[in-house]
């Protein structure tokens, strides 16, 4: 809930689909300040089709090869179908460096700017965080390498992105620092959509989690989105219910050794059933975890928002809203109507009383 009302909280999982991150920070906390803890840059620019980007840095890595296959048929609207993987030359053991500049650090550093300026001028309160959402390594190697490299791979590019993970830390304040984990594969995996390079792949998918968790130094905002994809704006796999995204947020919590800080689940549009629901009851809750449900869909407005609030009202409370996933991918007057929705869903709760 938020601090000054009785209304939930909103959480925005990262994509926005504005020419920057200023234009993005600007908007939501204009917008929408009074519901945020955090805010996102929007991951605008070549970061809009969310970890696509990262097959440039294996295109450019001497050590790995490109192998050619047919486009993604669920690409849809997307700006830029997968055309192919990598596969790792025979003999190449790439080191951590040897990947160079993966464009987390640059881009979150470039966007902390924007942030520092726009709370200066009164814009961002100082009570909201700079969220930098990152997609677990496991992400990249699913979608980028052959899986006979994928083991080889991941090691050294963890590493890296564990090294970005530490310029982003060591340049802004902990206390005005969100980092958010992108658990979009690594939740269809543990939900039985995918097939890991690693076994049992619930117990690897849980101890990757929270061994990344474990990097983010307490007093450093931390939490975790769990996704079943938005490509096309269709999910990978749909989610039976909740149960499996509960299974693995306390397994993740059984390994942690700092806070979970944030949780955010999906909500597919036509689930406003108790069957859905139900699991959330064996959440591991510790005191201060805010958990956001991804209840807001622009195709049925306020009304299914609503509809779907108060179903998982019969089997949780406290928690706040959220779309499903980021909407980068989204045409503009989608954008509009996605936004507009938030609006709609606060001012009908505001009036509710």
């Amino acid at each position: 809930m938020t601090k000054d009302s009785i209304l939930p909280s909103l959480h925005f999982v990262g994509s926005v689909p504005l020419s920057s991150g200023r234009e993005v920070f600007d908007m939501l906390a204009r917008r929408f300040g009074r519901w945020l803890s955090r805010i996102p840059d929007g991951e605008t620019g070549g970061r809009t089709n969310w970890i696509q980007y990262q097959e440039d840095v294996f295109a450019r890595h001497p050590d790995f090869a490109r192998i050619e296959g047919p486009a993604d048929p669920r690409s849809g609207s997307a700006k830029r179908a997968q055309t192919g993987k990598f596969d790792l030359l025979p003999g190449k053991k790439p080191s951590p460096e040897s990947f160079g500049s993966l464009g987390y650090a640059q881009s979150a550093l470039e966007s902390w700017e924007d942030f520092k300026a726009l709370q200066a001028s009164g814009i961002i309160g100082k009570h909201q965080r700079y969220m930098v959402p990152i997609p677990s390594p496991y992400n990249v190697i699913s979608f980028c390498i052959m899986p006979e490299s994928q083991a080889a791979a991941e090691i050294p590019y963890e590493a890296r992105l564990l090294q970005e993970l530490d310029e982003i830390l060591a340049k802004i304040p902990h206390d005005q620092l969100s980092i958010q984990w992108d658990c979009a594969h690594d939740m269809q995996a543990f939900d039985g959509a995918r097939t890991p390079w690693f076994a049992p792949a619930r117990a690897g998918i849980i101890e990757r989690l929270a061994r990344l968790g474990n990097r983010v130094p307490e007093g450093v905002e931390m939490g975790y989105h769990f996704c079943y994809g938005s490509y096309g704006g269709r999910h990978f796999v749909e989610p039976k219910s909740t149960a499996a995204m509960v299974q693995l947020a306390n397994g993740i919590l059984g390994e942690l050794k700092r806070s979970l800080n944030f949780l955010h689940m999906p909500v597919p549009i036509e689930r406003d059933d108790d069957a859905y629901f139900a699991p959330l009851g064996q959440l591991e809750r510790p005191d201060g975890m805010e958990v956001y449900l991804g209840l807001i869909h622009d195709r049925d407005g306020v009304e299914g928002t609503l509809r779907r609030m108060a179903a998982a009202q019969r089997h949780f409370d406290n928690f706040g809203l959220s779309t499903e996933c980021g909407f980068g991918r989204y045409q503009p007057q989608e954008a509009v109507a996605i936004l507009d929705t938030h609006s709609q869903v606060m001012d009908a709760l505001a009036a509710k009383g």
